[in-house]
């Protein structure tokens, strides 16, 4: 005799399955599929993925997604602001930053072994979120990288930042090291 499964039954199966989904996708909420997800809606490849300009204007190129920076791209010292309210300039490939901490070009975050975060532990990641030092604890993580906001974040999510980060292609590409501003009364 064949016996159909109670309403209870259906309605415990329902809810495990439910609780295994990320909200309002459909998909199920691994670590790295949550981590693409945060590194997605907060916003990593506006600054780490070089951008382009595309048939609509500037958008992301994702052959080069969060790789930072682009070795080749050589640039010519950022213009000087007049003294006001503005304090700072971007590349137009959005990777690289000046203003009153100096040059600083956005890092490479995808696994490659040299160039990005190939080497890195979970628990260093997670350090350098926490702390804004490079690596967990090389020099300080410079503007207009968010570390205070994502610091913020869950260990849960920073580890699902990193699985994420850890799972996509790597991209062999050396980040220029950033430049200290010049000393005081010097312009550039």
């Amino acid at each position: 005799m064949r016996r159909t499964p109670s309403l209870a039954s259906l309605a415990a199966v329902c809810l495990v399955a439910a609780a295994c989904q990320q909200p309002g996708t459909g998909a199920p909420a691994s670590p790295v599929e949550r981590g693409k997800y945060l590194v997605t809606v907060v916003g990593c490849n506006d600054c780490h993925t070089p951008w382009k300009l595309g048939d609509t204007g500037p958008e992301p190129d994702m052959t080069r997604m969060l790789s930072g920076h682009p070795e080749s791209l050589k640039l010519p010292p950022p213009p000087v602001l007049p003294p006001g309210p503005w304090g700072a300039v971007a590349a137009l490939s959005m990777t690289a930053w000046a203003g009153p901490w100096g040059i600083s070009y956005t890092s490479n975050l995808t696994p490659d072994p040299e160039t990005g975060l190939g080497a890195l532990s979970q628990e260093n990641f997670i350090k350098a979120m926490r702390t804004g030092r490079h690596f967990g604890g090389g020099r300080e993580i410079l503007p207009p990288m968010p570390w205070t906001w994502v610091g913020k974040m869950t260990d849960e999510d920073l580890k699902a930042i990193f699985a994420y980060l850890k799972s996509i292609p790597p991209i062999r590409n050396h980040v220029p090291d950033p430049v200290p501003p010049p000393p005081a009364g010097n312009a550039r």
